[in-house]
């Protein structure tokens, strides 16, 4: 169990390839809650592959990850689901909704599939979709709405459940300026809310500028890691 200003996330000597070609190098950081961190970089960095280890979505990196207090090499693949499900969201790059349920349904299912009880579901859900602007849209299906829409979906789902943590592979990359200050203003004010961890990779400054700190990478090493209190703007 963390504490408030402990190592809610930390990564150690981790190194990642496909084939011949080294993503991530030999990156040792550490994340405390509370904390919005922003990651940046030019294309083809490391960026989302970092995203992708430190989450546990990619396992197949050298060193080590350890996630609220849990090693993630030394969990099976049920224990890394059930500790996903209870305290990590993730925002993906494309929304990855599933195509079937509408967007309420959608947004619903983290709580759903850990069993909270009907009205609880009912009550958040119905929460989100108002603060973010779906009310219209709600009931209809990811194939029937907007991108931005559906990214908006895509950010309700990863937070319905408050988790400890959460990470976003630019969740604003293809919305617009409206779009995107909502997107941002529900991710931050979400995890904020609960003293949690935001871990968002972005290639847009300012974006990255509403955030409190802003790890840079380039060629899967970092280079910059910067926590002045002068880039700590609130959204």
């Amino acid at each position: 169990m963390t504490t408030p200003g402990s190592d809610i996330l930390r990564a150690d000597q981790l190194s990642l390839s496909y084939g011949a070609q080294q993503v991530v190098r030999d990156v040792s950081i550490a994340f405390t809650a509370p904390q919005t961190v922003a990651v940046t970089g030019p294309s083809g960095s490391g960026k989302t592959s970092l995203l992708h280890c430190l989450s546990g979505l990619d396992r197949r990196a050298t060193g080590s990850v350890s996630l609220l207090g849990h090693e993630l090499g030394t969990l099976g693949p049920d224990e890394l689901a059930q500790l996903r499900l209870s305290h990590v969201g993730f925002v993906f790059q494309s929304a990855d909704l599933v195509p079937e349920l509408t967007l309420r349904q959608n947004i619903a299912l983290p709580l759903q599939l850990a069993r909270a009880p009907r009205r609880h579901v009912a009550e958040r859900v119905a929460e989100l979709v108002e603060g973010l602007g779906l009310a219209e849209s709600a009931d209809r299906r990811p194939g029937q709405v907007s991108g931005g829409q559906a990214q908006r979906c895509a950010v309700a789902r990863a937070v319905v459940a408050r988790p400890r943590v959460v990470f976003a592979d630019e969740p604003t990359g293809a919305l617009d300026q409206a779009n995107r200050d909502v997107v941002l203003e529900m991710l931050i004010s979400q995890v904020r809310a609960i003293d949690g961890l935001l871990v968002t990779v972005t290639h847009d400054p300012e974006v990255a500028d509403r955030f409190e700190r802003r790890v840079g990478l380039s060629d899967g090493r970092v280079i910059g890691d910067d926590t002045e209190a002068d880039h700590a703007d609130v959204v």
